[in-house]
């Protein structure tokens, strides 16, 4: 066994409607892929891509950049304070 092997990094996981997605180990290509969605989501009038892709590219920032996490917890204590009933 090397060092590697006795304190594996845990895979850092995507929760979207209560389904997890695995994502990747790589910092750079967890970037590239929220930078991608995000900018692919700007263009949502054409075919293929769509609107939903924008918030999906945040959320997969926020888990790399203090600033969009931040503003991804203030919308989820909001949404659920909004939920929850009186």
């Amino acid at each position: 066994m090397t060092a590697a092997d006795e304190n594996p990094i845990p895979a850092r996981k995507l929760s979207v409607f209560g389904r997890e997605f695995t994502m990747p180990q790589s910092r750079g290509l967890r970037i590239t892929i929220g930078v991608l969605l995000t900018l692919g989501g700007i263009l949502g009038f054409l075919p293929i891509l769509g609107f939903w892709m924008v918030p999906l590219g945040l959320l997969v920032l926020s888990y790399e950049f203090a600033m969009v996490r931040r503003h991804r917890r203030r919308l989820v204590v909001w949404w659920e304070r909004r939920r929850r009933p009186n």
